[in-house]
């Protein structure tokens, strides 16, 4: 038997079969016992065992209904498992049952505001306010209900009442300054940042009397507020980069550049706040701004990694600046440099191997897509990233044996192991092994039957033979309803049609596809041509032909000129 049900039937038993003493001495002992079962019950609570607790206060309950503490600390373990309104029930009447009691009535304002009944949390606070004027937390919990309910006159009377109690501080100072301006009280707002700096100057307050005079157009009032805020404090980053916003309105862009220098230095802001704003500094960098001023630029993003050498967000956000300003080797070292440092950070591994693939440098993709695989061996993408090496080394027979290595380790992920036989069997394909390929595409059909590439790549080389055009039709046909959208898709399936000699059908997937994308591939092009040649449409399957000519910058189809010439002589043209 568990300890806690030794305990709990020693208390029941004590409720019932103790007749024998005396009524002052059974009811110190039980009430002895209730107060050790709560102290365990509340133990129970604060390492989380909350269903566990319930079960012990719900015992100390049946037999004490008096029990305040109980109470409380039931509502709040139905608060924790998300059901306030029994949280607040319980809460409720540990309040009655002690209303004296201050952390019994904090916590059921706090229900309140939780659960959206603002108008019951504020009365709670404002009742508890009278009973505790200093308590300077429920000022603060009002401000944040007044806030809610848009009672910005009661916001500013409670920030009175804090500043009459406690004194006047940069919280509240604060406060006032955001809900004179939510008023459009810009003037009154401003008045508040002076009368407080005149007291108790602080960088925060002087960077956002800068902040109000850059807004105004005030320049040379907001240098100098921005200029007392970094006497204070040299590294204070606001107000760094509020000086650095104009002089980059002014178009003076060596203080622009010094005072962005001065930022990435200091070591005071942390490697964060520095990666996330050169970042978006750069994100959409004007190219004529990039080619006058990339010294500057790469000087930023050096000097932040010389500063933060091991901080994986500097080394990500300059790697991605080098990389996309088309310096790919410094990018990559930099991707590496973070890999290298954080080999458990997915995100790490991926980006760096991303880096390799772009870079098209395909060695390294594959030593570094081992080495993650090793890391991460419940994560496909990485034997993903060799296959495509692979295929990108022309050596279609690793491409082959990598896909059945990745169907074989995830055996137990049919969408993985389907797509890994898809690949296989486009390879095979591509080596002319007809029999290997579509052994491969019956596999991967007997485990999802509906797997679209699967279904039109068989049906396409299918077509391409001439044979099972049934079969073949069946297959494409899934694809169209599936996207219905997709010009590959639309192409394959009236590609067949067309050979099935339903010409006419054929040509309405074309037309769709045409608006699909179908006219960016000489392969779709031809086709139309070929379905609208066979309609006696001659005219318009000239001017397919046209285009697929003009499309076809690689040679896709060998004899596409030739076949087109022969047409046009049938028809004599």
């Amino acid at each position: 038997m568990k300890k806690t049900a030794v305990i709990l039937y020693t208390f029941v038993f004590l409720v019932l079969s103790a007749p024998a003493l005396r009524a002052q001495d059974r009811t110190s002992r039980l009430r002895d016992t209730a107060e050790s079962l709560l102290v365990d019950a509340v133990q129970a609570y604060d390492s989380g065992a909350t269903k566990a607790a319930m079960d012990r206060f719900s015992a100390i309950l049946e037999a004490f209904p008096d029990n305040d503490a109980a109470h409380f600390y039931q509502g709040m373990c139905h608060a924790r498992l998300g059901d306030i309104a029994s949280g607040l029930k319980e809460i409720s009447e540990a309040v009655r049952l002690a209303p004296d009691n201050y952390w019994y009535r904090d916590r059921l304002a706090s229900l309140y505001a939780m659960n959206g009944q603002d108008d019951q949390a504020v009365a709670t606070y404002e009742a508890l306010l009278a009973d505790f004027p200093r308590k300077t937390e429920i000022h603060y919990s009002l401000v944040n209900l007044y806030v809610r309910q848009n009672r910005l006159d009661k916001v500013l009377e409670t920030l009175d009442e804090i500043e009459r109690v406690m004194g006047r501080d940069e919280t509240t100072a604060l406060a006032r300054y955001d809900i004179l301006m939510h008023q459009d009280k810009a003037a009154e707002a401003f008045s508040v940042l002076e009368e407080f700096n005149e007291d108790f100057p602080t960088p925060q307050v002087l960077a956002m009397m800068g902040d109000s005079k850059a807004a105004a157009d005030e320049d040379s009032l907001a240098m100098a507020y921005y200029d007392q805020a970094l006497a204070l404090d040299s590294g204070y980053a606001p107000a760094l980069l509020g000086k650095s916003e104009v002089y980059r309105m002014n178009r003076s862009f060596d203080g622009f550049f010094n005072t962005l220098e001065e930022f990435v230095s200091s070591p005071s802001i942390p490697a964060q706040a520095k990666s996330q704003y050169l970042s978006n500094l750069t994100q959409y960098l004007d190219a004529r701004f990039f080619q006058n001023f990339q010294p500057q630029l790469d000087s930023l993003f050096d000097n932040g990694v010389k500063a933060h050498p091991s901080d994986s967000t500097m080394l990500l956000a300059a790697g991605t600046y080098f990389f996309r300003s088309d310096r790919r080797d410094r990018g990559v070292e930099l991707f590496k440099t973070n890999s290298d440092l954080y080999p458990g950070d997915f995100n790490a591994r991926a980006m760096y191997i991303q880096s390799l693939s772009y870079s098209e440098d395909w060695d390294a993709l594959l030593k570094a897509s081992e080495e993650a695989y090793a890391a991460f061996p419940d994560e496909p993408a990485f034997l993903n990233m060799r296959i495509m090496a692979y295929y990108n080394q022309d050596n279609l027979q690793s491409v082959i044996s990598e896909s059945a290595r990745m169907a074989e380790a995830f055996k137990d992920n049919p969408d993985v192991v389907v797509q890994a036989l898809s690949t296989i069997g486009d390879t095979y394909h591509q080596l002319d092994n007809e029999k290997e390929a579509f052994a491969a595409y019956e596999k991967a059909l007997k485990i999802n039957p509906e797997y679209a590439p699967v279904l039109n790549n068989y049906a396409y080389y299918l077509s391409l033979k001439g044979k099972k055009l049934k079969r073949a039709a069946e297959m494409s046909r899934i694809t169209v309803e599936q996207e219905p959208d997709n010009a590959t898709y639309l192409d394959t399936y009236g590609w067949i049609l067309h050979l099935q000699k339903k010409s006419q059908e054929a040509k309405s997937y074309f037309k769709h596809a045409m608006l699909y994308g179908g006219k960016d591939s000489a392969t779709i092009l031809d086709h139309y041509a070929e379905v609208l040649y066979s309609l006696g449409e001659y005219d318009l399957a000239k001017v397919y032909w046209d285009d697929a000519v003009k499309k076809d910058t690689d040679n896709e189809i060998p004899d596409l000129v030739s076949r087109i010439g022969e047409r046009m002589k049938a028809i004599g043209r």
